[in-house]
């Protein structure tokens, strides 16, 4: 069976829209909207809209404008959770080199014998060392005068991407080693080893400017369930394959790596610029607000 059905024209899309029950105000707006966003990139937001998804009719009240409202908020949204997200990255990066640095020697990773065994740590390292060999970083001149496979590890892991680093720290053989930077941002390491694994696939949603909002998460990531004291109470242990309590672990992790930041106001701006998006089908829960994560930092 091959697929037959020919490609509409923006008019044909927006005509088939209205046919379904969507209400469009501006129609000149909505052409322009289709050709640059494109039909199917908006469908994801206008699906819950719909009634009867074998006809594809939409509930009444449905608008162009609400749809397109949903995708700008989900715009932001990946915005401000990529901010968080660097963050987040940046920091832990520091702190395992840091660590490793200091309990280990300068070119640590280079040791298979401080990874776990069934870690391909020859082929993690050879394609650190062409991050290495390709970049045009003026600092990394200084260091190709050594003898040593890569630079120390506070360079090195400079060249890593996050899903490099999250791996690079899963890896390491001995949980003390895992803690000894988990234990910097107060959770235990095999929390913060699932969160960053989880981080690492948002990012990529985010990276490709694919829906988070309404997103169900296939995988859900290990929560803390008793450190620190006051955060296993934010989450929402009922809906744990959404988005908020990825919200609330960036939210407790911002106010221990930039404690001034104003990332948690920003969130509530986002909300109240977009009083038609609801939190729920996010998986917030209806007191979230109320919740000591969202008043200010935890003790």
């Amino acid at each position: 069976m091959r697929f037959a059905k020919p490609p509409k024209t923006y008019a044909e899309q927006l005509d088939l829209l209205i046919e379904r029950g969507m209400q469009v105000g501006d129609r000149s707006d909505a052409l322009s909207y289709l050709a640059h966003l494109n039909y199917y990139r908006l469908a994801a937001y206008w699906l819950p809209f719909e009634q009867d998804h074998s006809n594809h009719s939409f509930r009444p009240g449905t608008s162009f404008d609400l749809v397109l409202d949903h995708y700008i908020f989900d715009r932001e949204l990946r915005l401000l959770v990529m901010d968080a997200i660097e963050r987040v990255e940046v920091s832990v990066r520091a702190q395992w080199a840091y660590h490793l640095a200091h309990a280990y020697g300068a070119h640590a990773h280079l040791d298979p014998a401080l990874f776990k065994p069934g870690w391909r740590h020859g082929e993690n390292v050879a394609a650190l060392q062409e991050s290495v060999r390709q970049s045009s970083e003026v600092f990394v001149r200084h260091f190709r005068r050594y003898d040593e496979a890569l630079p120390p590890l506070w360079v090195t892991c400079e060249f890593m991407t996050f899903g490099q680093l999250s791996r690079w720290y899963a890896n390491l053989r001995h949980g003390r080693d895992r803690n000894a930077v988990a234990h910097v941002y107060d959770l235990d390491e095999v929390n913060l080893v699932s969160f960053l694994h989880h981080l690492c696939i948002v990012r990529n949603y985010c990276a490709h400017h694919s829906r988070l909002w309404n997103r169900e998460f296939t995988i859900s990531w290990k929560l803390p369930t008793h450190r620190p004291a006051q955060l296993p109470g934010a989450f929402n242990l009922q809906d744990g394959k959404r988005l908020y309590n990825t919200l609330t672990m960036l939210a407790y992790l911002m106010d221990i790596i930039n404690p001034g930041h104003h990332w948690k106001q920003r969130l509530f701006e986002l909300f109240s610029r977009h009083p038609g998006v609801w939190p729920r089908s996010m998986g917030f829960p209806d007191d979230w607000r109320a919740r000591p994560i969202w008043k200010g930092r935890l003790a």
